[in-house]
């Protein structure tokens, strides 16, 4: 009977200050934890990259169409012309839903790289062998770049050729690949179900703080990732406690009056109301944003901290790559805020910090494909022992 493993104690696969990292001979095949880090890595960063694209060419573009649309709207309502308001509203829907699914898409795509990395800490835990797994990760992952591809699609493909009334194949994409993610959630689950009962681990757990060779880098990203968490609950608490309300009451008003301008033929009020629509809507955006990305930046910091073992860098590359995420993980959020004071300066410097995380992220993947397999030895090592 294969005794229970214990945590991984010594430093194979991690490279130290003092040593050169020591490579595979080859790329060594990746195991489920390593599939999930590395496929979980690369959806964050391909998420961020596909945001940062969708903010410079896309974002402010479309708030500037759904200010065209309201306008067009009040000249609609004065000059009578139901049909064009029906028109006019119509194509403001579609302004909506090219934004929304682009959102969505972005939002999609990094919410499953969290939950890959998330999966790999867990690993240990999941008592299944190891080629199904494997054969998990590979689906999650599958799932992963699928969903966010189908949502990205909806806008696009409509309901053309479609069989179904209300589903677009691109939403029969989007809903499959967001069922393959259920379904490997549950194997995980009943696997997690036989640990329970077996207390048996089928690999060897993460490396703590004592025990690894990096202990700078995973103690600042899980320190880093902590405070930002921490500032962004706090600014969260402090928008929805003085602005938030105040500012769905002011969405209200903004709107009544525009309709009212329009009513009246006044389009220079109506006007006026348009952008101070687009004034509160942006407030809005950015206080939100702020607070979700240093949030979700905190979280990452956290969940890369519990798999730095995997990165097989120099500890000099793995600290550059720490304060390039933490730097950058600091300057979108911060700058987001800044973008209704200082407009698009603040947004471009927005942008770069975005951009650093992305690179960092890059750097890490870099080292998990060069990652030895010192973890898996172990593991194998370790039943054969126990044999």
């Amino acid at each position: 009977m294969p005794g229970t493993l214990t945590p991984f104690p010594d430093r194979a696969g991690v490279a130290t200050a003092n040593s050169a990292p020591t490579f595979a001979p080859g790329f060594p095949a990746m195991g489920a934890r390593r599939l999930y880090i590395f496929g979980g890595i690369a959806l964050i960063a391909g998420g961020l990259l596909f945001g940062d694209i969708f903010a410079v060419f896309i974002l402010h573009q479309n708030a500037g169409r759904q200010g065209e649309a309201l306008m067009a709207a009040s000249r609609a309502v004065a000059a009578g012309d139901a049909a064009a308001v029906n028109a006019v509203f119509s194509h403001l829907g579609d302004v909506l839903e090219d934004r929304g699914t682009k959102v969505d898409a972005h939002v999609h795509m990094t919410d499953a790289g969290y939950l890959a990395l998330l999966l790999a800490l867990v690993q240990p835990y999941i008592a299944l062998s190891r080629q199904t797994k494997k054969f998990l990760a590979a689906l999650f992952i599958a799932g992963g770049v699928l969903l966010p591809v189908g949502i990205f699609l909806i806008h696009y493909v409509g309901l053309a050729a479609s069989p179904f009334s209300a589903i677009g194949w691109a939403s029969v994409l989007a809903d499959s690949a967001g069922a393959l993610l259920i379904l490997v959630l549950i194997v995980q689950a009943w696997g997690f179900w036989k640990y329970v009962r077996s207390r048996q681990l089928s690999e060897p757990e993460l490396p703590t703080l004592e025990h690894s060779g990096d202990s700078m880098p995973r103690r600042a990203l899980l320190t880093g990732g902590t405070i930002l968490v921490l500032f962004g609950f706090l600014h969260g608490a402090y928008y929805a406690g003085a602005l938030l309300y105040e500012h769905e009451r002011m969405e209200t008003s903004i709107l009544q009056r525009v309709i009212n301008a329009g009513a009246a033929g006044n389009l220079d009020a109506a006007a006026t109301e348009v952008n101070n629509f687009g004034g509160l809507a942006g407030a809005r955006a950015v206080n939100i944003a702020a607070h979700s990305h240093i949030i979700e930046f905190g979280l990452l910091a956290m969940l890369l901290s519990f798999v730095q073992p995997f990165v097989f860098l120099s500890e000099k590359w793995k600290r550059r790559w720490v304060k390039v995420l933490l730097g950058g993980s600091v300057i979108l959020p911060v700058f987001v805020l800044l973008e209704l004071k200082f407009g698009l300066l603040a947004g471009g410097i927005a942008d770069i910090g975005g951009l650093m995380v992305i690179v960092a992220l890059v750097g890490m993947l870099v080292g998990i494909v060069r990652y030895s397999g010192g973890l898996e030895a172990a593991a194998r090592d370790a039943v054969e022992g126990a044999r």
